[in-house]
């Protein structure tokens, strides 16, 4: 009876040391992420706390021990040494309250123990000030008129850590990955890329470096832009509100646009008519000049005399001590001015009324233009000239008669009207035919 006692004693023991310890709860105020250990050897885990840092600044782990124990406790703090293989000596108080706090550690394993008589609670921790340190450059020799440069360099904390129950050191594994950024835009993530068709202002760019522990470090460099980018737009005037019927002379204002450009680097070349440089060229084997004029002011103003079609490109420099950089700039669309045209009204009413008082005569790109206008029985009765058409904007409407013969107002009837001239086109325009006089009663 005896003997089975004992044997009942020794299997509660035995069961007792089976028991896993109890533990505190070990927490780490700050920190940025939390991970497990992966100990080869150990059966248990302990946590991984984070700290994200800068590389000079002092550490700043902290670990927070808490207990349901109640009454007055000892919590003694050791921290890992790989060489001994032993936790050692950190720091100990002791306390009735329910927490004890360690901070401004540096990186390592550490233990805490709590103990209020004969009950103990263990709990293990590491805590490591994770930190990363990234630069950037864009060096001026590999930065052309087509691309250039970035390197990106950074230095990363050793995570080391060791499993206690045999000492083999392990690594965090940090998984770390880098971006380059303009804005908010992502537009590499390798460390060194060469980016093409640069930009023709000044741009920052910002290298990041990352890893899966919520740590990060960037850092920004400025591309001094080599670069220039040619654009214009055209202003035909307020004359010239119908960009669809334009007439010549057309005089346009051009307006520079142009990115990253010198002063005094501009080339505008003006083309001849689309059709004329199409026509020389099916009758000739040789090379045709398209230029007109080439033009080196900032904001050129050209009158256009003729009708045509016209195109004009724009071609801006920046110039650097090893690069001379050149862009082209072509109209979207030609500048397109109407052929000459003539057209009369079949009535008018001269009666003061504001509405058709006078017998206006449209015309357009006409190089000069003579009117004539007769009576019933084909006798002149009035006449009209200008043999240097200019200024009038879309469809000039020539006043060509008030309606009157001298001071007097013509009678009300038909008559008839011969317009002819010579357009800017080099075609001769007429034009002829009745049109009415209505007047109320005086």
């Amino acid at each position: 009876m005896k003997n089975k006692s004992n044997i009942t004693l020794l299997v509660f023991i035995l069961f007792l040391l089976n028991l896993p310890l109890a533990k505190a709860q070990l927490t780490a105020p700050g920190s940025n992420s939390t991970i497990e250990t992966e100990y080869p050897a150990s059966p248990e885990t302990d946590s991984i706390f984070i700290f994200c840092t800068e590389s000079e600044m002092p550490a700043v782990g902290e670990l927070r021990a808490q207990t349901s124990l109640t009454g007055t406790k000892t919590f003694l703090w050791e921290k890992y040494n790989p060489e001994t293989s032993a936790y050692e000596f950190h720091f100990s108080e002791s306390s009735e309250g329910a927490e004890s706090t360690i901070s401004s550690l540096e990186d390592g394993g550490y233990r805490v123990t709590v103990t209020q008589g004969e009950t103990t609670e263990i709990s293990r921790a590491w805590v490591f000030n994770n930190w990363l340190s990234a630069d950037a450059s864009i060096p001026d020799s590999l930065s052309t008129c087509t691309s250039f440069k970035m390197f990106g360099t950074f230095l990363s904390a050793p995570l080391g850590y060791y499993d206690p129950a045999n000492n083999t050191e392990l690594e965090v594994f940090k998984d770390l990955k880098m971006e380059w950024k303009t804005g908010e835009t992502t537009i590499a993530t390798v460390q060194n890329p060469q980016i093409f068709d640069p930009p023709a202002i000044d741009t920052e760019y910002t290298f990041r470096v990352y890893d899966r522990l919520g740590c990060e470090s960037t850092a920004i460099i400025t591309y001094d832009s080599k670069v220039t980018k040619a654009k214009f737009s055209v202003d035909f005037g307020e004359q010239n509100d119908n960009k669809d019927k334009l007439e010549a002379p057309l005089t346009v204002n051009f307006i520079n646009e142009s990115e990253n450009s010198d002063p005094g680097q501009y080339e505008w070349f003006f083309f001849r008519d689309l059709d004329e440089i199409k026509e020389e060229g099916e009758n000739s084997q040789q090379p045709i000049d398209s230029i007109m004029i080439v033009a080196y002011d900032e904001n050129p103003v050209y009158t256009y005399e003729n009708t045509g079609s016209y195109m004009v490109k724009l071609v801006s420099k920046n110039v650097s001590e090893f690069h001379t950089c050149v862009d082209t700039f072509y109209m979207p669309e030609y500048i397109v001015i109407e052929p000459s045209f003539i057209e009369a009204p079949n009535f008018f009413s001269p009666d003061g009324d504001g509405n058709n008082d006078e017998f206006v005569v449209l015309f357009r790109s006409m190089q000069s233009i003579k009117i004539q206008i007769f009576n019933r029985w084909g006798k002149r009765i009035h006449f009209y000239k200008n043999n240097d058409v200019r200024g009038f904007g879309n469809s000039y409407p020539a006043s060509v008669w008030d309606g009157k013969l001298g001071n007097r107002y013509a009678s009300p009837g038909v008559y008839y009207y011969v317009a002819e001239g010579i357009g800017r086109d080099g075609e001769a325009q007429k034009g002829k035919g009745f049109f009415h006089l209505f007047r109320g009663k005086d």
